[in-house]
């Protein structure tokens, strides 16, 4: 089972991916199959017959299993999409309500007030209602800059849809015109190799157009020139910033994996990590509840959630903690006796501080010929 032609390996996998298709990604997976499947035998061909013939009958179990679990998936499918149509009515009414398409009867009291206040600008809809929403979610927050607020406050809507081939799902995010960018549709796309495991192939997002001057995810330096310099001008440079306007240019992992070196590859799988959890953050969460995390409501249900786990945490760490306390003791006493000729002193501590990776530029992604809104 040790050789090396046996073991599994994923430059295989890349390989499959790079050359054709994923065609050959699936011929790849058969031929691996059928070397773990020869493993497998050997497996058996080792055990006395009476308990091989025990583990071929859970074998059967297992298949009996994986055919129930199989029709579960197809059912869950059904089921979902179901729902998700039954959803449409609801989300186009909230689209209308938050962008002053229509509008809502007021009690008598609020009716008065409005009349009463004469000098104050009629406002449609609920202005910054999206932008609330996202920064009022722990994982979002943190990717949304002070100077990307200013764009996000024309985001109209934000939907989801399922993409059948490649499996995966898309993001559509649609703004108002506004000075920031030309686009009126921003969409991100997730591709999956599995999508119940979730295993994820790659994210493709859209190009923004930028107005000159106007890009978010970048920011322009200016350096004055030396003294007694020819060229008297400032110096410019453009360098990449935080925005959450990255999460349009998702990171790409380069076709040949032998191009980079181990550090550099679990960089790439911790950033696709995060950028596949914000994704889903925003599908699962913020598009179905968008209200909850307006109001803020939605934060309440998370933090108790949080809470319950913390409290059960904190018991088994008290514990711990004393045995931890009454072990340092008799350490702190053993190290007085052997150090009273010696000078004391206080031990260092490092501090190492923890930054996000930012996310590079990604690529224009195509749209779906039908994206239902979710």
């Amino acid at each position: 089972m040790s050789n090396d032609k046996d073991n599994f390996n994923v430059s295989d996998l890349t390989a499959a991916l790079k050359d054709e298709d994923r065609a050959g990604l699936v011929n790849a997976l058969k031929n691996k199959l059928q070397n773990l499947a020869g493993q497998h035998s050997d497996v058996l061909e080792n055990l006395t017959p009476k308990i091989r013939r025990r583990v071929e009958v859970l074998r059967e179990i297992q298949g009996k299993h994986d055919e129930i679990e199989s029709k579960f998936r197809e059912e869950r499918a059904a089921l979902e999409a179901k729902y998700q149509k039954l959803y449409q009515p609801l989300y186009t009414k909230r689209y209308d309500i938050v962008n002053g398409a229509t509008d809502v009867e007021g009690a008598p009291e609020d009716t008065k007030m409005d009349q009463g206040d004469d000098k104050t600008a009629e406002e449609k809809g609920v202005p910054s209602f999206w932008l609330t929403a996202l920064k009022n979610n722990d994982v979002i927050s943190e990717e949304i800059t002070e100077r990307d607020e200013g764009a996000l406050i024309y985001l109209k809507d934000i939907k989801w849809c399922k993409i059948e081939e490649p499996k995966g799902f898309k993001l559509e995010f649609f703004f108002d015109q506004n000075p920031y960018f030309k686009n009126t549709l921003l969409t991100k796309a997730y591709h999956m190799i599995d999508e119940d495991e979730p295993l994820l192939e790659k994210a493709i997002g859209t190009e923004i157009d930028w107005y000159p001057g106007k890009c978010l995810t970048q920011k322009i330096l200016k350096k004055k020139p030396k003294k007694g310099a020819k060229n008297a001008k400032p110096i410019t440079k453009t360098e990449d910033c935080e925005s959450f306007f990255n999460f349009f240019n998702p990171p790409q992992v380069p076709d040949d994996d032998e191009d980079i070196d181990e550090d550099r590859a679990e960089e790439l799988q911790n950033l696709m990590e995060q950028d596949y959890d914000i994704g889903s953050t925003i599908r699962e969460k913020i598009i179905p509840h968008a209200v909850s995390w307006f109001t803020g409501e939605a934060i309440e249900g998370e933090e108790f959630e949080i809470d319950n786990d913390d409290e059960e945490d904190i018991d088994e760490d008290e514990d711990e903690d004393e045995e931890d306390d009454e072990d340092d003791e008799e350490e702190d006493d053993e190290d007085e006796e052997e150090e009273v000729s010696k000078t004391k002193k206080k031990p260092s501590v490092l501090h190492k501080k923890g930054g996000r990776p930012q996310l590079n530029d990604g690529q224009q992604g195509e749209r779906p010929p039908e994206c239902k809104q979710q």
